[in-house]
């Protein structure tokens, strides 16, 4: 995550807070469940990137003895293998 867990909060906030300013939205949860839900949606946007490389690690790591074997390099296989996933998934980094 590129982004500190501790500025999530304050963003979300700050978020909710416009939105129901400028009557971009109406809230029909009370604002702490508000807050909560944008909260999460944040987070798992920004981990997004973080839950990829696990993936593209746990892909790599089936084909170790190939990689090893095959004198490829392991960090541009990993970059190659993460853009290709992203874009498949239409995750943007």
């Amino acid at each position: 995550m590129r982004i500190p867990r501790s500025w999530v909060a304050p963003m979300a906030k700050r978020i909710v807070r416009d939105l129901l300013e400028r009557e971009y939205i109406e809230s029909t949860v009370p604002g702490k469940e508000l807050l909560a839900a944008v909260e999460a949606i944040l987070l798992y946007e920004l981990t997004a990137e973080d839950r990829l490389n696990e993936e593209v690690r746990g892909i790599l790591e089936l084909h170790a003895s190939e990689i090893e074997g095959g004198g490829v390099d392991y960090r541009r296989l990993f970059e190659l293998t993460k853009r290709k996933l992203a874009k498949e998934r239409n995750i943007v980094l």
